[in-house]
């Protein structure tokens, strides 16, 4: 059982490394499609990211387009590319919120946490208070071992912005690895009851389900 709820929070500590997407993806991952064009998808997908490529190659100083990569690369898994046309886009805005959240999430992934909490740290200097890049942090400190100063920051940013459903989430992980479940579990529903189309709301569902299974509730 041990094993197997390692899994669980390993599974919840990916979800929520990229919750700095959900709010820039969150309307292509969660309406449905008909089946038909389910099957085009996979195609048309790769056409995309194949459009934004070829368009910074011919033109690597238009941020749009450079922003948009990023987070193409980031949907597939691929973060080192994703950093680096995310820090070329924060060198031509470098004030930019989402640039910055984004960018630490990359170097999150790619494994590379002191450059990634820079980055929110930079992002938090210019939108002190921003709940997406407090939560982003927190998750990047817990990672590294900082449970304390994370779950501090957490319940910060709970008291200022009730709403925050990113913070419910990374604190429900939090409980769950202290092995607190009841309580991972109410943090999670809380997710879902916030911000139920959101993939943070997907995730925690899954979580919920698998965490009830081993504590037999």
């Amino acid at each position: 059982m041990k094993l197997a709820l390692t899994g669980l929070l390993a599974t919840s500590l990916l979800a929520a490394a990229s919750l700095a997407l959900a709010a820039d993806a969150k309307t292509a991952a969660i309406q449905p499609t008909k089946p038909a064009a389910d099957k085009a998808k996979p195609a048309a997908s790769q056409d995309s990211l194949a459009m934004l490529e070829n368009a910074v190659k011919r033109d690597s100083t238009k941020f749009d387009n450079l922003y948009k990569l990023g987070l193409a690369y980031m949907d597939r898994d691929r973060p080192a590319d994703a950093a680096k046309v995310l820090y070329k886009a924060s060198t031509i805005r470098p004030n930019d919120v989402r640039v910055l959240v984004n960018l630490g999430a990359a170097y999150d992934a790619s494994g590379a946490t002191g450059a990634a909490q820079e980055s929110y740290r930079k992002a938090l200097k210019l939108a002190p208070g921003d709940s997406l890049a407090s939560c982003r942090l927190a998750s990047s400190l817990y990672a590294q071992g900082q449970q304390t100063q994370a779950v501090e920051m957490l319940r910060q940013v709970i008291k200022d912005k009730p709403r925050a459903h990113c913070a419910y989430f990374t604190m429900g992980v939090a409980f769950a690895d202290a092995g607190i479940y009841r309580e991972a579990i109410r943090m999670w529903q809380k997710v879902i009851e916030i911000a139920p189309e959101s993939s943070e709301a997907a995730s925690a569902k899954e979580s919920i389900e698998v965490l009830k299974k081993f504590v037999g509730m």
